[in-house]
């Protein structure tokens, strides 16, 4: 077990005022620091060094940079058969930050597996402001006029990192993670953050790598950070996915 500390961080201080990940404990798996302030400078500075906020309400903001990291590397996306059905049948469609505000709120809601919601109404607020400045998006699946599915997550130059995804109906989450991943490696994104292991994206494809060939990965990616604009101007029907 480690034995290092986590770090207390001031509003007051810098954006790049983290330590190294290395230092971040093994138990909790990942904790690095605690405290500062949701600013845009300190979150785009904590993503593109392997740290993000998870934390809930009542709690200190808490910083993590979990060891291993679960991604998908391009072309990891596994189609399952009872997915390929769905697509196939399916009437929805993807749209693009038609409804960023919608899709977090869908994320925050309560789930039958979790107590409470992570997204607290700070978070909610940094990432909206993100929205607006380009650098947060919102993947949504639509049908019949109604907002059925979706997730949000961060585009620094090229690498998304993934925070949220929810559904209403069956596979209409995993539509809009296909829909990611296959639009980004279009796009020479080389990397999708999912964060933390789960059972649930191992299935789709997602692996996990330690936290230093996360990093080394997430250097190259970030070398060159920008906001990501290159989206389809018109929604996608969901059924196309299978012949991209």
């Amino acid at each position: 077990m480690s034995n290092n500390r986590v770090t207390w961080l001031s509003p007051e201080d810098p954006p790049e005022s983290f330590p190294p990940v290395t230092r971040a404990l093994a138990e909790p798996d990942g904790l690095l620091a605690a405290g500062g302030d949701l600013s845009k400078e300190r979150l785009l500075h904590a993503y593109r060094n392997g740290i993000f906020p998870w934390y809930e309400e009542g709690q200190p903001l808490l910083w993590w940079s979990p060891d291993p990291r679960c991604v998908f590397l391009p072309g990891d996306f596994h189609v399952s058969r009872r997915l390929r059905r769905d697509l196939r049948h399916s009437t929805a469609e993807i749209r693009i930050n038609t409804a960023f505000q919608d899709v977090v709120r869908e994320c925050a809601g309560p789930r039958r597996s979790e107590q409470g919601t992570w997204i607290t109404s700070l978070m909610m607020q940094a990432y909206e402001d993100l929205h607006e400045q380009g650098w947060a998006h919102s993947i949504e699946v639509w049908e019949s006029g109604k907002l059925i599915g979706g997730l949000y997550g961060l585009i620094i130059g090229k690498a998304f990192f993934g925070e949220s995804m929810f559904s209403r109906k069956s596979n209409a989450s995993k539509m809009a993670l296909l829909f990611i991943a296959r639009h980004l490696l279009s796009n020479d994104i080389c990397l999708l953050d999912c964060q933390v292991v789960s059972s649930h994206l191992t299935s789709l494809g997602a692996r996990v790598v330690p936290r230093s060939e996360f990093m080394s990965c997430l250097e190259a990616a970030c070398e060159m950070p920008n906001p990501f604009n290159n989206w389809p101007d018109t929604p996608r029907q969901c059924s196309d996915l299978l012949s991209d």
